[in-house]
């Protein structure tokens, strides 16, 4: 190894809601936080519906003050069917790009050093660092674009569906769906979130979802079908305008992966360096939904501490942290896998609308047993 290496106590792998919770969590526990995020600037561009529940309202305080607007109900329909009634069903819309700069900010407030156009290469053990009675076997570094060296004695992975970290130790996120969205303008004031279930949106869902003057119109489809994305949101697009609810020309288009095949992770090791997964990156995405916001921030939080705890010599740690994620998602994540398979082994002789109903969370069918 021949560039200077820099030293952290926890190094975090992207800078969204769990990377940013992350780092402000282990830095309030006294840990010394590099964060580093491919982006430019935090929370941009904006790959995401920006609809949080209610319950994380009270957990953070970055929420309040970049809502856009509340949402009191969730509206659903069933291929040609009148929609289906939800309510209530709260939650908020927020700005996604100042709900991130506050989180980090917070972090920085905390203590950690949040790095941004910070693209890292790799992953690696390097027994230069094994050196000592204390390190028997290599430690683990980042190397960045620019041919700096990161090292740290615990890495917490924040950095998306296709994590760097995850892949590092053997946790992938092996199903994905596919998304696409268009920001229109709104013509009425909506407060409900607008699902669509339809056969010919496979492994996912339409939407649309207000946000104050304008409205989120996109959809997620099981990769095979990425190839359609762009022509099922097009016709749903087309579909809103005819009705004279949202307008016809577009400010925004965006679109990415969400995880919709469980956790993966969370706990591994790149050598001696303990790895955490958390958000997307271990997989924490509703199978069903694709929310992941609340679940990035809780487990992004809880990481940050496991890392501190780490460091501080608690041996415990990470195995309590795999645990406290078992114990917070993993039942919800089962009961939403299952729908998932049962709408694919459906799909193989034609989704029915009860099949559908039974795969979306509106539907007490879905809570059956």
């Amino acid at each position: 190894m021949t560039s200077a290496i820099e030293h952290a106590d926890v190094l975090v792998l992207g800078l969204g809601p769990a990377g940013a919770c992350a780092a402000a969590a282990a830095a309030r526990a006294g840990a010394r936080v590099i964060g580093v995020d491919r982006r430019v600037a935090p929370g941009v561009p904006v790959q995401c519906a920006e609809f949080v529940p209610t319950p994380l309202g009270s957990n953070v305080a970055a929420l309040a003050a970049n809502v856009r607007q509340s949402i009191a109900a969730m509206r659903t329909w069933v291929g040609d069917d009148p929609p289906d009634l939800t309510a209530p069903f709260p939650g908020q819309m927020l700005d996604r790009d100042a709900f991130d700069a506050a989180l980090v900010r917070a972090a920085r407030e905390a203590g950690a050093d949040c790095r941004f156009d910070v693209p890292v290469r790799r992953l690696s053990a390097e027994p230069a660092l094994s050196a000592g009675a204390n390190r028997p076997e290599p430690r683990a570094v980042a190397h960045l674009a620019d041919g700096a060296i990161l090292a740290a004695k615990v890495i917490v992975g924040a950095d998306g569906p296709r994590s760097l970290a995850g892949r590092a130790i053997g946790c992938v996120n092996a199903a994905l769906v596919e998304t696409r969205q268009v920001t229109v303008p709104l013509h009425a004031a909506h407060d409900a979130t607008d699902i669509f279930l339809a056969p010919d949106i496979p492994g996912g869902y339409g939407w649309l979802f207000p946000k104050g003057e304008c409205a989120h119109v996109g959809a997620g489809v099981d990769p095979v079908a990425k190839s359609r994305l762009k022509a099922i949101v097009a016709r749903l697009h087309a579909m809103l305008v005819e009705q004279g609810r949202v307008g016809s020309e577009i400010s925004a288009l965006t679109g990415g992966a969400i995880p919709v095949g469980g956790m993966v992770g969370p706990v591994g090791a790149i050598g001696a360096t303990p790895v955490l997964l958390a958000g997307d990156a271990s997989g924490l995405a509703n199978p069903v939904t694709g929310a992941g916001i609340a679940s990035a921030v809780q487990s992004g939080t809880l990481a940050g501490e496991a890392a501190a705890a780490i460091v501080a010599g608690d041996t415990a740690a990470a195995t309590d942290y795999a645990e406290e994620l078992d114990a917070l998602f993993g039942r919800s994540l089962e009961r939403a896998l299952e729908r998932r398979r049962e709408l694919a082994q459906a799909a193989a002789r034609g989704v029915s609308k009860s099949a559908l109903r039974r795969g979306w969370i509106a539907y007490p069918e879905y809570w059956a047993a």
